[in-house]
């Protein structure tokens, strides 16, 4: 089964992760939407544990359970932190100067490098395949 689950920034400023099609709760929290969300599957993971241990039967819901995940504003440029040249070009593990020249497309770009910000590409879309706003 699949359920989607929310990740929103609190007027606090730190993180929440939730569901509300489920009756069971699942939830995470964090100082950022990363921490969140790992805290929430934590936290599933910890009920499904506890469930086992006490030779308690899942409730059927919570069998397989996926998620798919939904974003504020806020989460989303938090958890997608790499959306700027600057720390796409931390991300991919790439100059930041030397990415704002080759955004600029007036510096020549070796083929190792155009490897491995493709490959780093690919890694963001296949994290971005997942948003839902």
């Amino acid at each position: 089964m699949t359920t989607t689950a929310i990740i929103e920034k609190g007027k606090d400023g730190t993180y929440s992760v939730y569901t509300k099609e489920l009756t069971s709760t699942i939830v995470g929290e964090g100082v950022s939407a990363a921490e969140a969300r790992a805290d929430f599957e934590q936290s599933y993971k910890e009920i499904c544990q506890a469930y086992k241990e006490t030779s308690e039967e899942l409730p059927g819901e919570l069998k397989d359970l996926q998620f798919d995940y939904k974003y504020d504003v806020a989460s989303l440029f938090s958890y997608f932190s790499f959306i700027n040249v600057s720390q796409f070009a931390k991300y991919a593990g790439i100059n930041p100067s030397l990415l704002r020249q080759y955004r600029s497309g007036h510096t020549y770009i070796s083929a190792r490098q155009l490897s491995r910000i493709e490959s780093a590409l690919h890694k963001c879309g296949r994290e971005l395949q997942e948003v839902n706003l």
